[in-house]
């Protein structure tokens, strides 16, 4: 390369690295955006986990899709703008995951136990509360049989998680 190429071909560089750097995320085949979400805690059975918080209709369609882990002590937490029977799938989730359905006073519902990976698609089968939920709390499979989950179950919220009112 010339002397005279060369300050072009470090800019011409320069420019491109700035422009994939100022690039958004790019987005998954999901087609959802892959945008970091408000974290907080929940505490069940006193058991704390740190949870990512989706609470518009994008993060709680991604929800946990194309994941290939989750450290044990997380989850994501779903907030609904209404209480009403709910129904998740696992749609493009490479984990197994405990759903817990809990309601606006935030009490057990339901929960779906050991809920497998799926990769059909929009073949995948609907996994309903068992009645009216406002909330939903996805964590690793088996924690719902560790911690003896039952109706009625209470879950605390940590800072930054508004409780939506009954």
């Amino acid at each position: 390369m010339s002397q005279r190429a060369r300050p072009l071909a470090y800019l011409l560089f320069a420019i491109g690295a700035f422009a994939a750097a100022a690039a958004p995320a790019q987005d998954d085949p999901s087609g959802y955006p892959a945008t970091p979400l408000k974290t907080s805690w929940v505490e069940f059975h006193g058991h704390r986990y740190a949870v990512e918080v989706a609470s518009t209709d994008p993060a709680r369609a991604r929800g946990l899709m194309f994941r290939d882990r989750m450290p044990a002590d997380h989850g994501m937490i779903f907030i609904h703008e209404s209480e009403r029977p709910l129904s998740y799938w696992m749609k493009n989730t490479h984990i197994p995951l405990d759903i817990f359905y809990f309601d606006a006073h935030r009490r057990l519902v339901s929960v779906s136990r050991n809920t497998p990976p799926c990769n059909l698609g929009n073949l995948c089968p609907p996994f309903a509360s068992e009645g009216p939920a406002l909330y939903v709390l996805e964590l690793n499979a088996g924690i719902a049989d560790r911690v003896h989950a039952k109706k009625g179950d209470p879950l605390k919220f940590g800072p930054g998680i508004a409780p939506s009112t009954p």
